[in-house]
C-alpha cells in the first residue's frame, strides 16, 4: 500500500538556513499544519503503483511537495529531478529517503496522477487555514479574468493541414509494418506538403498563395481517401499475432479521429481561403493534438488560444478561487455563478467586492446587492452611478484601487509560476496545471506572510 508520508525524519530532511531555504521551510511548516491534504492526494495516487513488486513507489508527501518545487522554481520534469538529486534544500523539502532520486517520467506520472479536485480542495484548505492564522479574512475580494495558452503552434491554416497530413501518413506507414501487410492504398506526401506548406507562407502574391492552397487541399482529401480505405480494413485484420491485431485496431481508432478533425479542418480551410468566407470562432479548429482549445479574444489585445480564466483574490494576495471556462464568455455572464461559487465555498459573499469593468451590469449589482454584498465596485461604471455601487465616493476609490492589485497577483502568476502557458496535455492537464500554480503561488505568498510576521 503506498504510504502517505515518510515515518521517521532524519537529519537529511533539515532545511538549510539561506534565504530560499527559509521560504521552503514555511511552505513545509504549512502543509505539516494541514494533514489533510495529504489525504486528498493519497485518494488520486491510490492504484497508480503495486506494492508487492518492484521499487517502493513516492509518498503522498513526497509527490505533493515535488508539485510544488516543479511549480514555485518554474522547472521541467526534467530539471526538478536533477535538483532533487543535486540540491540539499530540495531533497530536503521533498522528504525524500536516503539513496532516493525519482527520475523526469517516475516524477511526471506521480505529479500527473493528482487530479483537478484535489488541487482545487487543496487551495481551499490553504486559503482556511490562512483565515486561521489571521492572515486572510475574506470579507474584501477582487475579480478579474485573464486568458492561459495551450501548448500549440500558432494555428495557420496550412500547418493544421501539415498537421493532420503528417499524423494520418504516420498511421498508414505503421500500419503498413503489420504481418500480414494490410490490403490498403497508401502514398507519402508529406515532403511535397512541406513544400506547399513553405510556399504559402513565403508568397507575395495573393493569386499564387491561393493556387497553393488548392493543391494543398487536394493533396489532404487524397490522404483523407487513403485514411477511409484503412480503417476498415485495420477493423478487420486478422493475424496470429494478437499484439498486431491490437496495433492494427489502435491505428484504425487514431485514423478515425485524424479524418474527423481533417475533415474540419479542409473545410474551414476551404470556407476561409477559396470562398472568403469568415469562419466563426466556435466552428475553428485550432489544434489536432489539444483540441480542447478555444480562441480567446480580449478587448482591441492580442488573440489567445487557450482558455479564459477567472480569479478572486483576497487582501492578503492569495488567490481565493479559480473558474476556468470552456468558450469565451462575457465576464459579465459569469458574474453571479462566480459569487455564488465562493459563497458556497467559504460559506459566506465576502461583504465588499471590486471587480474589472467587463462584469459591470445592473443586473449584476442587483444581484450582489440583494446577496448581501454592502459595497460593489466595478472599475468601469457603464451608466452606473457610484453611490448605486457604494456608500461613498472615497469607499468607491479604495475598491478601486485595491482592484487593481489583483493585475500584479497575475503577472506574477504568469512570470514566476508559468500560467502563461500550460505544457501538460488534454483538457484535464491544463486544469491540472493551472491549479498547481495556484497552489503553489498560495503556498509561497503565505509563507513569505508567515516570516514577516516573525
Amino acid at each position: 500500500m503506498r504510504q502517505k508520508r515518510s515515518d521517521q525524519l532524519s537529519f537529511s530532511h533539515i532545511i538549510p538556513n539561506t534565504t530560499i531555504g527559509r521560504e521552503l521551510a514555511a511552505i513545509s511548516e504549512i502543509l505539516e499544519d494541514n494533514p489533510e491534504i495529504l489525504e486528498l492526494a493519497a485518494r488520486d495516487l491510490v492504484g497508480l503503483k503495486r506494492a508487492d513488486n518492484g521499487r517502493v513507489g513516492m509518498t503522498a508527501e513526497q509527490v505533493v511537495r515535488s508539485a510544488v518545487l516543479k511549480q514555485y522554481r518554474s522547472l521541467s520534469y526534467e530539471e526538478l529531478a536533477f535538483h532533487l538529486s543535486d540540491s540539499r534544500a530540495f531533497r530536503a523539502f521533498a522528504r525524500l529517503r536516503m539513496g532516493q532520486c525519482p527520475s523526469g517520467s517516475a516524477l511526471q506520472e506521480n505529479i500527473k496522477s493528482l487530479s483537478e479536485e484535489s488541487w482545487e480542495g487543496i487551495n481551499q484548505i490553504i486559503v482556511r487555514y490562512a483565515k486561521q492564522q489571521g492572515l486572510e479574512k475574506a470579507r474584501k475580494v477582487r475579480m478579474d479574468a485573464t486568458a492561459v495558452e495551450s501548448d500549440i503552434h500558432y494555428p495557420l491554416d496550412s500547418t493544421l493541414l501539415q498537421d493532420e497530413i503528417r499524423i494520418i501518413s504516420r498511421c498508414l506507414a505503421q500500419g503498413k509494418k503489420l504481418r500480414p501487410v494490410p490490403g490498403y492504398r497508401f502514398s507519402d506526401h508529406k515532403r511535397v506538403t512541406k513544400k506547399c506548406v513553405l510556399k504559402i507562407q513565403n508568397a507575395k502574391k495573393e493569386e499564387a498563395r491561393e493556387k497553393t492552397y488548392r493543391k494543398l487541399l487536394k493533396i489532404a482529401q487524397q490522404v483523407m481517401g487513403y485514411a477511409l480505405e484503412a480503417i476498415p480494413v485495420l477493423n478487420d485484420f486478422e493475424s496470429a499475432d494478437l499484439k498486431d491485431m491490437l496495433v492494427a485496431r489502435g491505428l484504425a481508432d487514431q485514423l478515425e479521429r485524424a479524418v474527423y478533425i481533417l475533415n474540419r479542418v479542409i473545410d474551414q480551410t476551404h470556407r476561409r481561403v477559396i470562398c472568403k468566407e469568415k469562419v466563426p470562432a466556435s466552428e475553428k479548429i485550432v489544434s489536432f493534438f489539444e483540441c480542447h482549445t478555444d480562441i480567446i479574444q480580449k478587448g482591441g489585445r492580442d488573440t489567445t488560444y487557450g482558455h479564459k480564466v477567472f480569479l478572486s483574490g483576497g487582501v492578503s494576495g492569495l488567490i481565493m478561487d479559480c473558474v476556468i471556462e470552456r468558450g469565451n464568455p462575457a465576464d459579465s455572464e459569469r458574474f453571479t455563478s462566480l459569487l455564488e461559487r465562493l459563497g458556497g465555498i467559504y460559506k459566506k459573499i465576502p461583504g465588499q467586492i471590486a471587480a474589472d469593468g467587463g462584469f459591470a451590469s445592473r443586473p449584476n449589482l442587483k444581484w450582489a446587492k440583494e446577496n448581501g454584498v454592502r459595497d460593489m465596485s466595478f472599475s468601469k461604471r457603464k451608466g452606473l452611478s457610484v453611490l448605486e455601487m457604494v456608500k461613498s465616493n472615497w469607499v468607491y476609490k479604495r475598491l478601486k484601487n485595491f482592484r487593481a492589485g489583483i493585475e500584479a497577483n497575475i503577472s506574477t502568476l504568469k512570470r514566476a509560476f508559468g500560467l502563461t502557458r500550460s505544457t501538460w496535455r488534454g483538457w484535464a492537464g491544463f486544469k491540472q496545471y493551472v491549479w498547481s500554480s495556484i497552489v503553489s503561488y498560495n503556498l509561497s505568498l503565505l509563507a513569505r506572510l508567515k516570516l514577516a510576521q516573525s
